[in-house]
């Protein structure tokens, strides 16, 4: 069980896919204006990540290497889809806020990295347990990102205003994005090294 565990736990802090992969930077960078945003989009990303990894790893042993990677991409694709129809359905404003950036997750670099390095040589369960602790990494990141930019930006957290005034505009705009991420990556290096 502590093996298990420790599959998860190496996704949120040795293999943290933000601060110290530096994968999927372009959602990173574009979504996190806002906590919301980027918890929003962490559990769109994990969404994907735990499915397509299940079935790349039940699927792997069958599929010739020469086309590995389209036969990923054609599964991950699947599953952004089904995300899609069922943000479409269910949190129609959630999808309007993301935009674009959801059918980007079937090129995002962290889910094609995954079933690359961890599903495609590894069992279904460990798998999906990889997904989920990159997938809680990934979407922890984000939101921490977005707290702090939403916080500097516009005096808020999660929408709730608790500073008088407008903020720093620099923080909820791309310079910010970089000034931001690259002080945390700073921060959670330095102390993942105690």
């Amino acid at each position: 069980m502590a093996n298990k565990l420790s599959i998860i736990a190496k996704g949120i802090l040795k293999e943290n896919p933000t601060f110290v992969l530096v994968l999927g930077m372009c959602p990173t960078l574009a979504t996190t204006t806002s906590a919301m945003n980027g918890l929003e989009m962490g559990l769109a990303t994990m969404f994907v990540l735990i499915l397509s990894n299940t079935v790349i790893s039940l699927i792997a042993p069958v599929v010739p290497d020469k086309v590995h990677i389209p036969v990923y991409i054609v599964v991950i694709a699947t599953f952004v889809t089904v995300l899609q129809l069922l943000m479409q359905a269910f949190v129609p404003d959630v999808y309007r806020t993301l935009g674009l950036f959801i059918p980007l997750i079937v090129v995002n670099c962290i889910i094609l990295g995954r079933a690359e390095a961890f599903a495609g040589k590894n069992g279904a369960f460990d798998s999906a347990l990889d997904g989920i602790g990159i997938g809680i990494g990934f979407t922890l990141a984000l939101t921490v990102i977005g707290m702090v930019r939403e916080i500097l930006g516009s005096g808020s957290v999660f929408g709730w205003k608790f500073i008088a005034g407008d903020g720093i505009l620099a923080f909820v705009m791309a310079p910010g994005a970089f000034l931001v991420l690259g002080y945390l990556m700073v921060l959670f290096n330095k102390l993942k090294k105690k």
